[in-house]
Formats: structure tokens, C-alpha cells, sequence
């Protein structure tokens, strides 16, 4: 099996994870620290243990003493004489008013143990003055309350002073998420943590940061829309920085640099709260917890260096997806040969998409031929090692067909439509079986690789078959030109009733995957990146298996910094949609925020909705090529209201001034059209409803193209009798929006003779649902209003793929 450009870019990122020299150090002085934990069988570090730790991450934290009790303070500190609170010598009281071991009128005095993690809660800390007389009778306190408690001993530390206003206390976190690795978050502590992170957007007050795709460029852009940024870091009105902004970014960075290396040593959460701004304008780390992760309990090995691996993914046949996607063979079963089940849909769906019949086999005993195809009466009878088997079958018989296709070395791919497997209660078993028979199979350099199950399958424009079952007259699948774009699903409903919503764009995949039992969402995204001749990819994810939100994390970025998009939409947002993607297909839910915000920094477009991603496919789609040089806007309409909403919704863009020759081409359009005295030469142009369609055209082509403007909108509101806007109805009108003369049959022809990108907005009834069929048939993107149209622009104008063309 040759090395496929997935198996390679499976090692470049193995290999770009490989530890530093300076990581390889941390995780060695992690491993020490851990050493005494994992012997005792803890799931967590003392704070000193975590404070060694971000010691050796560069991380200042404040300076203490460790003793095991007040008498061995009194000895450290050279009180010899008197006692606390007693009324000894005078020279021993003189020493006892000392200050105490470090600078500053307070100290800080904590236990510390194993068994006590949260100490405020069980009084385990205490803030006394700085005097070894305070000290010490807050030691005394402290062993009398935690008399029988198994501790290391008692801090003495240092009182870092700090302004306790909003901003100054911070939480800086790792953490070893099971879909995307390690992860570090920002954003503030103390008591405003869990209220500002529920008034303020996704972002703005936490933080979520991953080394797989913040660089140092994208953290400082991150900051800079952080609100403990702007209050720290930019200076409110008359008011000067605290902090400058490299002191954040690089404390932040060392978090980011020390991620990996926390990952091999096992340690599952580490976090700092309150990180402070102290009074002498420093990060100080005050207070920590560290825990840690049995990387097992979540189906996870490790490599060589000790970092996380899914070794399950890794023993697949990866290599082998262009057998899914292209194949020149095929098999199905589960084909009904008197009625028309889904296996029979499936078939004469792969014939009535030019497959060659000639080695397209239907699995079937009792039977010489189904529509033309062979029958083979068992897998072992096909004639060929088929490129793509197809199981339409029961789930209780699956397990058995796989086995049977895995010892027979049967077929390259397999596509597993039925459900009830991995997201249903009791079937482990079944599972367990299908999993024995792959494993066998690939530990002898075979083994098939596997889509689905509960999936609706896949169609592939140029693999010339489709195994969505549903019938053409229930679902017609678009035709004409291959649009650039592969829209990848885990639900199959989702991917079809995409295909009804947008009839006019032809995918050149349709990928559904259902449970991801073995091809994953990373992995198709990571293999299609190297497609040229795809430049939108439409992903919509439930939940990721075991880091393959890493893996499709680093696909988006590799997608991205090639000039392309990926349109990203999360499900099971909320814990009751959580729970029903679980179910629904046995992934692991994740976390929202945190997926939103990693995804963004990749460079996804991230919908809020499915409305948004439905425009998104629609605005990325057909605007490839389209080429934003600048965030001029020209605008058009005809109605009053659609103008001044234009106008309130340009976000970053704005109106674009026209030159002089347009100003006079618009001025003798006007008077042609007989509407000079109504209407005003400015940018938008409101035409009123007494603009015929020649006058409509003519306005936005010469606004267009006018050298100020980059990208335009175009506004119909086509209830006026001045243009052909209606389908034709020769009883009634002699209108016929598929003329030539048409408003859509003109600015599609324009849309082909520039490459500045613009849409349309029809904001009227389903009356005019025709108007905007032939808009979009024509490659002009449409919505139906102006806010929502100006919204998508905006995001596809300030995107990667528009940026970098």
C-alpha cells in the first residue's frame, strides 16, 4: 500500500508535535514532581507540587518558607527565645516582633496537603501580619485544626499586594480535552469568573487557546478582543496601561509552549485562579490545582515521547479513501429483488449515475442478476476485491458481513448504512464483535476501511454512484456543473434536506458519516485538503471521537491558510443537545465555547445557526473566484426602507463614492428612464418603484463597476409593474423571470464579466420564490433580507479565502 497524502500528513503533524528541547526539560521536572503523587496513588498535586511546576514554566509565583510546625519556624526564623503570645524575656520578645521572612506589613500562611486541595473552604489559610509572632501563632492554629490530617507541612509565603479590582485577578488554565488535546484558557478570576463569562460573548471574557493552531499572531489577536485586556493591557479614557500587552501574551505563551509537555506527563487540568497583577505590576501565579488524567479511561494510548495518541485510528488503512470516494468497483447487500427497498434504491442509484454495471455486484444467493448486475450468492463469490462495499442490512447481521469481508479480504472500503450499533443501549456486544473482526484482519495488513453506520452514506459526483436511499422524485439531485464544494455530515438528514435547500449547487462530494465508527470527520477533511479542485468545505459535527477534533482542527487550518473556507456548524450546544447527539451518534459532545473558539482561530467560518450556515454554503459557493480588494461598498434598491437598512448594517464596510464619469452615466440612465426628478444621484441608490428593469440593470452595473466600489448589493423588491420579476402566467401577465430580458438573466450576465462580488436581496413572498430560483441558477446568491445578506458578505469579505486572493 503506497503512502497516501493523509498517512503523510498524519506524520507531519506527529512529527511537529515532537517535543522541544525546553518541553522535553518541563516534562522531565513534571515527571519528578508526578513521581510521588502516582506512588501514592493521588489524582492530584499538593499546591507546592504546582507551584514547582509553573516555577519551572518561567511562571513567577510567590516566595514561601515549607515547615512542619510552628517550632521549626520559630527555629528558622532565629526566635529561639519566648513563645508565641507569652510573655518571655525581652530580648525573645523583640525577636518574636520581628518582621517575618519576607518584605510587606502581611504574610501568608497555608497547609499543605494531599488531602486538602480547595483550603479556603476548611480554613486552611490565613492572612496575618508580617510578624514571626502572627506567623507562628497562625501555625499553632493551623496544626491544632488539621491535628490528625496526613500533610507535607505548612507554607509561610510571601503577600503578593494587589488591587483587587476587576481585571487584576485572572485564571490561566491547561486542560487535556478527549477531542482536541491540550487546550489553555484565559480570562478573569476571582469573584467576577462565572459572571462575566455569562453576559459577555463567546470570547471576550474567556479565552481558549490550543498549540495546534494559536501562534503568536493569532494569540495577540485574540487579546486584543479580550475584555481583562482592554482593561489591563489598553487603557481606559484617561487612564494609562497597567500591564503591557507583550508582559499577557507572553505569560500566555509559556502556557501554550508548556502544553504538550504537560500532556506526556499526565496531567489532566492545571489551574492557576487567581493569576494577580500585583501592586509592583507583575503576573504572580497565587494560588494553583493540578490534577491528573488516566489517558486509558478515555480509549487513549501513548507514543514514545508519552503524548496521547488514538493508536485505534492510527492501525487504519487511512490510504485507502480515495477507494471510498473514486471507486471502479462496487458490491451492495441487502438488495430486494420483487420491491423496492433502500438496498434497490441504492443500486439503481448507482447505475442511474453511469456506474460501470459490469463490475457492480449485488450480494445476493438464489439469484443470477438484478438490473443488470451480477448476483454473487456470498462475499467469498465476489469475482474481485470490490473498491466499495455497501451493507444495507439489519445491524444484528452486520457484524457477521463485516467478518466475513475482513477474513476474505472481500473490499478496500465499506459503507455501513444501518443504525443501532455504537448509539444504542445493549450493543456492545455487536460492536465488540465487528471491532475483533477488523482488528484481526488489520493486524495481517488487510481489513476494509469503514463509513458509517447509521448513515444515509455518501455520493460522490465523480465516483459516479450515490447511496443516499431516497428516491429521485422524493429528492432531485442537482445537476449541471460541479460546484467546488464537499459538504461533510455526520447526520445523513442534515446533508439531504442541505441538497433540497440548495438545488442549484452541485457538491462534488456529499460525505455522511453517521457514528464515525472508523472514518472520521478529520479524516475526510484531512484527505480532501490536498483536492485542488475543492474550495469550499461545508462540515456539520455532533461530536468528535477521541482527539479527531485535533485532527480536524488542523485540517481547517491547513484548508485555510490555502486561501479556501471551511463553514463549520456545532450541534449539541446545550446539555440537552448534548445528551441527544450522544445518543444520536455515540460521539463525544464536547464543549461549545471551546470548539467555537478553536475553530474560529483555525480559520473556520463558525455559524451561530443553520440559517447562517445554510447562507454561508450558498455565499462561499458561489462567490469562489470573486475577488474582495477593499470593503467599498455600491448599493442599490428600490425601496426607500431597503436603502436605510443597507445603511445600518455595512458592519466595516462602507458606502463607496462614485466618480464622476458613473455620476454622469447614472444621470443620463435616469433621464432615459424618466425618473431623473425622483430620484438622487448618492450611494445606496434608491430607484423607486418607477425603475424599469434597463434602469435597474444600468444603475447597479455602472455603481458596480465604478473603480471606488469593491462589492455591491443589489436590493429587489419586484411588486412593481416596471419589471419582470413573476414566473410566467400568460392568462394573467406577460411576465417570465427566465426571459433573457429578466432582472436575473441580467445580472447574471454580469456577474460573469467582473470579478467583483456582489449579492441580491429579494425581501418580498413565497410569489417570487421563482425570481429567486433563477437568481441562484444563474450564480447570483440571494437572501431575503438585507441585514441577513450584508451579515454573510461581511464574513465571506473579511474571511481567509477572500483575503488571500
Amino acid at each position: 500500500m503506497n503512502e497516501s497524502a493523509v498517512q503523510k500528513a498524519d506524520k507531519e503533524s506527529v512529527q511537529s508535535r515532537q517535543l522541544s528541547a525546553e518541553a522535553k526539560a518541563l516534562r522531565d521536572e513534571a515527571a519528578r514532581i508526578l513521581a510521588r503523587a502516582q506512588a501514592e496513588g493521588r489524582t492530584a498535586l499538593t499546591e507546592l507540587e504546582g507551584m514547582s511546576l509553573l516555577a519551572a514554566m518561567g511562571i513567577r509565583t510567590p516566595r514561601f518558607w515549607l515547615v512542619r510546625s510552628a517550632a521549626e519556624f520559630l527555629e528558622k526564623a532565629g526566635a529561639k527565645e519566648g513563645s508565641p503570645k507569652g510573655g518571655g524575656a525581652s530580648a525573645g520578645a523583640a525577636s518574636l516582633r520581628a518582621a517575618g521572612p519576607f518584605p510587606g506589613a502581611k504574610a501568608v500562611v497555608k497547609i499543605i496537603s494531599p488531602h486538602i486541595l480547595h483550603k479556603t473552604e476548611v480554613r486552611g489559610v490565613e492572612i496575618v501580619e508580617n510578624s514571626i509572632d502572627a506567623i507562628a501563632s497562625a501555625l499553632l492554629r493551623m496544626e491544632a485544626r488539621f491535628e490528625g490530617t496526613p500533610r507535607d507541612g505548612f507554607t509561610v509565603n510571601e503577600f503578593v499586594a494587589f488591587e483587587p479590582t476587576l481585571g487584576h485577578e485572572m485564571i490561566f488554565g491547561y486542560r487535556f480535552a478527549p477531542d482536541f488535546g491540550p487546550i489553555v484558557s484565559f480570562g478573569p478570576g476571582g469573584i467576577h469568573t462565572e459572571y462575566l463569562a455569562s453576559k459577555f460573548k463567546i470570547g471576550a471574557a474567556n479565552l481558549i487557546l490550543s498549540p495546534r493552531v494559536t501562534d503568536r499572531a493569532a494569540l495577540e489577536a485574540q487579546l486584543k478582543e479580550n475584555v481583562i485586556f482592554g482593561l489591563l493591557c489598553a487603557g481606559l479614557r484617561n487612564t494609562v496601561r497597567e500591564l503591557e500587552p507583550e508582559a499577557l501574551a507572553r505569560a500566555l505563551q509559556r502556557f501554550l509552549d508548556a502544553a504538550d509537555a504537560l500532556a506526556t506527563a499526565g496531567i489532566g487540568e492545571f489551574e492557576v485562579n487567581p493569576m494577580v497583577l500585583s501592586n509592583a505590576g507583575e503576573l504572580v501565579a497565587l494560588d494553583c490545582l493540578v490534577t491528573l488524567k488516566d489517558y486509558s479511561k478515555i480509549g487513549l494510548a501513548r507514543d514514545g515521547d508519552g503524548m496521547p495518541i488514538n493508536a485505534a485510528q492510527r492501525a487504519r488503512p487511512v490510504g485507502e479513501i480515495g477507494s471510498v470516494l473514486k471507486p471502479a468497483s462496487a458490491a451492495v447487500i441487502g438488495v430486494s429483488e420483487k420491491s423496492v427497498n433502500n438496498g434497490r434504491i441504492i443500486l439503481r442509484n448507482l447505475i442511474q449515475n453511469g456506474f460501470d454495471t459490469s463490475r457492480l455486484y449485488v450480494v445476493k444467493a438464489g439469484v443470477e442478476e438484478i438490473d443488470g448486475c451480477r448476483c454473487v450468492p456470498d462475499v467469498a463469490s465476489l469475482p474481485e476485491k470490490v473498491d466499495l462495499f455497501v451493507l444495507v442490512i439489519p445491524a444484528a447481521a452486520t457484524p457477521a458481513t463485516l467478518a466475513d469481508i475482513a477474513r476474505h479480504d472481500a473490499a478496500w472500503s465499506v459503507i455501513v448504512i444501518p443504525g443501532g450499533l455504537e448509539e444504542k443501549s445493549g450493543s456492545g456486544a455487536i460492536v465488540s464483535e465487528m471491532r475483533a473482526a477488523l482488528d484481526e484482519a488489520r493486524a495481517r495488513g488487510a481489513g476494509p476501511l469503514i463509513n458509517g453506520g447509521n448513515c444515509l452514506g455518501i455520493r460522490s459526483v465523480p465516483g459516479k454512484y450515490n447511496t443516499l436511499f431516497i428516491p429521485e422524485y422524493k429528492l432531485p439531485m442537482p445537476k449541471g456543473s460541479v460546484a467546488p464544494l464537499a459538504v461533510i455530515s455526520q447526520s445523513g438528514a442534515f446533508a439531504i434536506t442541505r441538497i433540497s435547500k440548495h438545488p442549484d449547487i452541485n457538491p462534488k462530494y456529499t460525505l455522511t458519516l453517521g457514528n464515525q465508527m472508523d472514518l472520521t470527520i478529520g479524516d475526510y477533511l484531512e484527505y480532501l485538503a490536498d483536492d485542488p479542485e475543492l474550495r469550499v468545505f461545508a462540515v456539520y459535527v455532533e461530536g468528535f471521537k477521541p482527539l479527531d477534533g485535533e485532527k480536524t482542527l488542523e485540517a481547517t487550518r491547513r484548508i485555510s491558510e490555502s486561501g479556501r473556507s471551511v463553514i463549520f456548524y456545532r450541534a449539541g450546544r446545550t446539555q440537552a443537545g448534548a445528551g441527544a447527539a450522544a445518543s444520536h451518534t455515540a460521539s463525544i459532545a464536547g464543549d461549545y465555547p471551546v470548539t467555537k473558539q478553536l475553530f474560529a482561530q483555525a480559520g473556520a467560518i463558525v455559524c451561530d445557526s443553520l440559517d447562517e450556515f445554510d447562507d454561508a454554503i450558498t455565499l462561499f459557493t458561489l462567490l469562489e473566484g470573486k475577488v474582495a480588494r477593499g470593503n467599498r461598498l455600491a448599493a442599490v434598491s428600490n425601496a426607500g426602507f431597503e436603502c436605510v437598512a443597507i445603511a445600518d448594517n455595512l458592519g466595516s464596510m462602507t458606502l463607496s463614492r462614485f466618480g464622476e464619469q458613473s455620476v454622469e452615466a447614472l444621470g443620463a440612465l435616469f433621464r432615459n428612464a424618466r425618473i431623473s426628478d425622483i430620484v438622487d444621484i448618492h450611494n445606496p441608490l434608491d430607484l423607486t418603484p418607477m425603475g424599469n428593469d434597463d434602469a435597474y440593470e444600468g444603475a447597479f452595473r455602472t455603481a458596480l463597476l465604478d473603480p471606488g466600489a469593491d462589492l455591491g448589493i443589489v436590493g429587489i423588491v419586484p411588486l412593481t409593474v416596471m419589471m419582470n420579476t413573476l414566473a410566467a402566467e400568460p392568462s394573467v401577465h406577460g411576465e417570465d423571470v427566465t426571459r433573457e430580458d429578466s432582472i436575473a438573466a441580467r445580472y447574471g450576465r454580469l456577474a460573469r464579466e467582473t470579478d467583483k462580488p456582489f449579492v441580491a436581496v429579494v425581501d418580498t413572498g413565497p410569489l417570487y420564490d421563482p425570481l429567486c430560483a433563477e437568481l441562484e441558477r444563474r450564480g447570483i446568491a440571494v437572501f431575503r433580507t438585507a441585514d441577513r445578506a450584508l451579515k454573510m458578505l461581511e464574513r465571506w469579505r473579511t474571511s481567509p479565502s477572500a483575503r488571500l486572493k
